[in-house]
């Protein structure tokens, strides 16, 4: 199979990550066994992984979407460069998390930015608890420390595209991880 155009190398293989998603939704599973949990994950990016998470968690729980709208110097909607911007929520939650257990599910955790205004905005809200699920964590481009719960990768300050992370809308339905080059594609 011929790799897409712009894609340097694979960082983490289909395999490598469905195993370390069985392996933090073990961790999850076993934290809030008994409890009322609810997965929120932020559009688009983060329903490949929501969905391989949800399907791995072996204790009942619920879902609902958040849509964001970022406005500053980002790489064509993909929040993994440019300096931070206003957001804003463009769809919200279809339920209320009042006395909920709350794991926000992102794709990426970059500059804490946007990971702090979504807990902000959900913690007004009056959940029972809310926490954090990342796939991949690039904490060294962290401005604002935000608390990570649950991360499946720590990644080095790289442009990458796969499992829901694109560049203009491509290569979300990779089922790896891969470093990819914006200026090649």
């Amino acid at each position: 199979m011929t790799a897409p155009p712009g894609i340097e190398r694979v960082l983490f293989t289909e395999e490598q990550v469905n195993q370390r998603i069985r392996e933090v939704a073990a961790e999850i599973s076993t934290k809030y066994q008994g409890r009322d949990l609810k997965l929120i994950a932020v559009l688009k990016g983060a329903v490949f992984f929501l969905t391989a998470l949800a399907r791995a968690i072996e204790i009942p729980l619920k879902v609902d979407f958040l849509a964001i709208s970022s406005f500053g110097d980002q790489v064509h909607g993909n929040r993994q460069g440019g300096a931070p911007g206003m957001v804003r929520i463009a769809k919200d939650l279809d339920h209320p998390i009042q006395d909920e257990d709350i794991l926000l599910v992102e794709d990426i955790v970059d500059t804490g930015f946007t990971t702090r205004y979504l807990l902000q905005t959900l913690a007004g809200r009056e959940p029972r608890s809310l926490g954090i699920c990342t796939l991949l964590d690039r904490t060294v481009r962290r401005i604002v420390q935000v608390p990570v719960d649950y991360r499946c990768f720590e990644i080095p300050d790289r442009f990458v595209v796969g499992c829901g992370l694109d560049f203009k809308q491509r290569y979300r339905n990779l089922g790896y991880i891969a470093v990819m080059d914006p200026e090649k594609s």
